[in-house]
């Protein structure tokens, strides 16, 4: 009796550690589990950035300046469900928060000074009348990053496209920078967790797709009378396309970041769906009715069968990496393959996602908006439509 015990308790065991080891491979946690430890709150630690930089923060922040990495002002704002410490970011910022959710969700926001930063020019006479505790800048600009280095102002380099423009992992590493500078606001597993587990989802519903079965999608990226600018194959337009098993009609360019094209290019592409971003003021009627310019888009596919679609702006402009990543890829996939999501209620799912991972409650109607942008959500950015 006492070995068959023995031999049920080691199989006990043996199983508990076996499932342990199969949750910690599926949650994929971006660090390891680590002690409470308590910072003065007088004192600094050491942060590593984006840019391999070690930088010396307070471990009291109450004051933070967003320049010219965009997107992070509205992620800051739902990490800390609060946007008081924000006190200055950039104008294409302030329009965002303006058009959009974060402006109502936290209308503190809207109190932000925007006078000191003009495109990627930083004035730091202007920047330091905000006493700025840390600021938040892109990791490609680094004579900026000097100039903070100067004057004596902690600077975190953050990066859109480190990751090869995958908006999932951006995001994942973005709150795991945030994690090292607010340690008591720990996010960094439950954020992986969501996001892994809605693109691993995305992923398995389109793997039957064949190749003459993929959707041709064009991401209108910038859009004005004289110029038209896309995704080529390194950048978000190209992630999205291959995460929701699309085909990205412009793929052959090999151009970082946005690049501009003509009509006669769009022509031979001929794509069956376009996706306009709010970083232009164009609206689907725009293309069907031929408004911007003298371009013609008549004869593409997406513009006879009418999807055209405008990308979601929910804390911010969706097609860049954000907060909203999860559900704004769950809303691309069902746009383009609507029969193989069909179950997905866009709006429950949401609300679903920032309650599970922010302790945010949104209302339908709150959730809804991210949906249905306004057009001057577009401004502030050269190459509007309008």
């Amino acid at each position: 009796m006492k070995k068959v015990l023995s031999l049920i308790l080691v199989l006990a065991m043996t199983l508990s550690l076996a499932a342990c080891s199969t949750l910690r491979e599926d949650a994929k946690p971006s660090e390891a589990p680590r002690e409470e430890t308590k910072l003065d709150p007088n004192g600094t630690h050491t942060v590593t950035d984006h840019a391999g930089n070690q930088v010396e923060v307070p471990n009291t922040i109450n004051h933070i300046v967003v320049a010219d990495i965009y997107p992070m002002a509205s992620v800051l704002a739902v990490f800390f469900d609060s946007a008081e410490k924000i006190v200055g970011m950039a104008a294409p910022c302030m329009s965002a928060a303006k058009n959009g959710l974060l402006g109502e969700m936290y209308p503190e926001i809207l109190n932000a000074k925007t006078d000191f930063i003009d495109g990627t020019n930083v004035n730091i006479e202007e920047l330091l009348k905000l006493n700025p505790d840390v600021v938040f800048y892109s990791a490609g600009s680094k004579e900026e990053g000097e100039a903070y280095k100067n004057a004596g102002i902690p600077a975190i380099a953050i990066s859109p496209g480190k990751w090869g423009y995958d908006a999932i992992e951006t995001l994942n590493q973005w709150i795991d920078t945030l994690v090292q500078i607010f340690p008591d606001n720990n996010k960094s597993q439950i954020v992986r967790e969501y996001s892994e587990k809605t693109y691993k989802m995305v992923q398995e519903r389109v793997a039957g797709l064949k190749d003459e079965e993929k959707v041709k999608a064009f991401f209108l990226f910038q859009y004005s009378d004289s110029n038209i600018l896309t995704s080529g194959k390194k950048f978000f337009g190209q992630w999205w396309c291959d995460a929701v098993g699309a085909k990205n009609a412009a793929e052959e360019l090999e151009n970082d970041n946005s690049v501009a094209v003509n009509m006669e290019q769009i022509y031979a592409w001929n794509p069956e769906l376009i996706f306009i971003t709010n970083f232009n003021t164009a609206t689907p009627d725009d293309l069907y009715n031929n408004t911007v310019g003298n371009y013609d888009w008549s004869v593409v596919e997406a513009v006879k069968n009418k999807k055209i679609y405008k990308m979601p702006l929910g804390m911010y402009r969706s097609y860049t990496c954000g907060v909203d990543t999860p559900v704004t890829l769950l809303w691309i996939a069902k746009t383009v393959y609507p029969s193989l999501f069909e179950d997905i209620d866009i709006t429950a799912e949401t609300k679903k996602y920032y309650k599970d991972v922010f302790g945010i409650t949104l209302t339908d109607e709150q959730a809804d908006k991210i949906f249905s942008p306004v057009t001057d959500a577009g401004t502030g950015f050269a190459g509007n439509g309008k």
